[in-house]
């Protein structure tokens, strides 16, 4: 998360909103959120009903759920997914933000 935040203000500027899905409950997700100042929205999901909508893995062996970022555009349809290996299997920002300016480009393109 802490990438994260670092480049917020580059992905609000690609009208880009980071949402933070995690196994915590409620109280636990907004604790962490308020104690760490996050800027982006924290969805707590310990049912992991979200989990099982994108396919993100659960590995017992790697101590739970593995990271995964999905780029999801205004019409509600994924145009990236990473599924992490391992919690330090993360794409960088610079590839992120890359992609959404291409997905932004297209998009523009796509309605003129």
């Amino acid at each position: 998360m802490a990438q994260l935040r670092q480049d917020y203000i580059e992905f609000e500027k690609r009208q880009t909103r980071v949402v933070v899905v995690g196994p915590e409950n409620a109280g636990a997700f907004e604790d962490y959120f308020r104690q760490h100042n996050l800027p982006f929205i924290g969805l707590p999901d310990p049912a992991a009903s979200v989990l099982k909508l994108y396919g993100q893995e659960i590995n017992l062996f790697k101590l739970g759920r593995m990271p995964a970022q999905v780029i999801v555009d205004k019409e509600g349809m994924a145009r990236f997914v990473h599924y992490g290996h391992s919690m330090a299997d993360i794409p960088d920002n610079s590839e992120l933000l890359e992609l959404l300016d291409t997905i932004n480009d297209k998009q523009i393109m796509e309605k003129a």
